[in-house]
């Protein structure tokens, strides 16, 4: 059977193929410890369960869904950026529910884009703002996230040949991969790069509330002109661990939204009406959970970066997100992270799978245990002792 052309440009994802590789290493008889996909294994809190249980019940929820989502979900949404931002929206115009935050930025580009258009994409990033772009036949333009730079991009080194043409810019952070934060002022600085040159600012901020030592992630809609220029994408998943429930929204500008809603009614029917009713508990009860689960995992952090440490390596402490973006010796992270599960069974995402300039780096999760993470970071230390 002959495949779309397209097809072409459509690599196995990167996540189905570190399953691949987790599989084999436990067919071989390894005791895996997978610290790859950022797959939160705390349970969703259990209000939030029960009042998903109580909406299955209910029989007008067996019936399909509103496209852009019940006047209640985003009504919720609403609510919950006031409190969480201090930003008002309009629930009807600037905010549309997603089936979890990957579907809304993958469709994001269909929405916007022509080919041939550009879009400036974080390297390393989450690999479906390239992904997407390529499929409806933009180009990416990629923009290094530095160390030396505090892994923000540079505006300023962008060509001005490339500004012109570029439809969209993709910022997220806290960061995937590298757990890097932004503050205020460099939303700033974006929003008004941004509405010089008529590019939206797409925000991914799937991790804007998993953040430590007194860092609180701002967002783009709070900056005066934001909502004009720019549309954020919030996630249930890792705020509430709700991952499997395919539950988010995107808010902004109300153009881009409608654009967004009207694509989404042609291509899928909508979120199941029990999971928004679950995700409206979960935002209004919000931040009711949140300070043990971010315990959890600063507590986590803090143990992985221990054992790291013990083993010769220099990880930082990030502020945010449940990632260690690491630098490993040699440079070769594809081997590094091949030669490490096959030894010790950790399997840890190679960077480079991120973007070029995630070569040298690997990102390590802390969705385990913390005795796991332990084992982990020692397995990692007898390792290097060896080579």
């Amino acid at each position: 059977m002959r495949l779309a052309a397209r097809m072409q440009k459509l690599a196995p994802y990167l996540f189905a193929e570190l399953d691949r590789k987790k599989r084999e290493a436990q067919e071989r008889g390894l005791d895996v410890i997978s610290l790859t996909i950022g797959d939160p294994d705390l349970p969703t809190p259990a209000g939030i369960v029960e009042a998903g249980q109580r909406a299955l019940a209910e029989p007008a929820n067996h019936r399909y869904p509103a496209y852009a989502g019940s006047q209640a979900f985003r009504a919720a949404a609403a609510r919950w950026m006031k409190r969480r931002y201090n930003v008002e929206l309009d629930p009807e115009r600037e905010i549309v529910a997603l089936i979890g935050t990957k579907e809304g930025i993958f469709h994001l580009p269909f929405a916007l884009m022509d080919p041939g258009d550009v879009a400036l994409v974080p390297d390393p990033g989450y690999p479906v703002y390239s992904i997407a772009t390529r499929l409806i036949g933009g180009e990416v333009h990629w923009l290094p996230l530095r160390e030396e730079n505090g892994f923000l991009p540079d505006l300023a080194g962008i060509p001005g040949e490339v500004a012109r043409r570029a439809r969209v810019l993709w910022v997220n952070y806290p960061n995937n991969p590298t757990a890097a934060v932004a503050d205020e002022g460099f939303f700033r600085r974006t929003v008004e790069f941004c509405r010089q040159r008529g590019i939206l600012l797409a925000v991914d901020s799937a991790y804007s509330e998993i953040a430590f030592d007194d860092y609180r992630a701002p967002t783009a809609l709070q900056i005066p002109g934001g909502k004009d220029i720019a549309v954020e994408f919030h996630s249930l998943s890792k705020t509430y661990s709700m991952c499997g429930w395919r539950v988010g929204f995107a808010a902004g500008c109300p153009e881009v939204i409608s654009a967004l809603a009207r694509l989404k009614s042609n291509m899928d029917s909508g979120v199941f009406g029990a999971v928004q009713q679950a995700a409206v508990a979960a935002m209004d009860a919000w931040p009711a959970h949140l300070p043990e689960v971010v315990d959890v995992y600063r507590r986590r952090r803090d143990a992985l970066v221990e054992e790291l440490r013990r083993a010769g390596l220099d990880p930082p402490n990030p502020r945010a997100t449940f990632y260690i973006w690491l630098k490993i010796p040699g440079g070769d992270d594809t081997a590094f992270a091949a030669e490490l599960v096959e030894k010790t069974g950790v399997l840890v995402a190679p960077g480079s799978g991120f973007g070029p300039s995630g070569k040298g780096f690997v990102r390590m999760s802390l969705t385990v245990p913390e005795d796991r993470l332990r084992e982990a970071g020692r397995r990692m230390g007898e390792f290097l002792s060896r080579k």
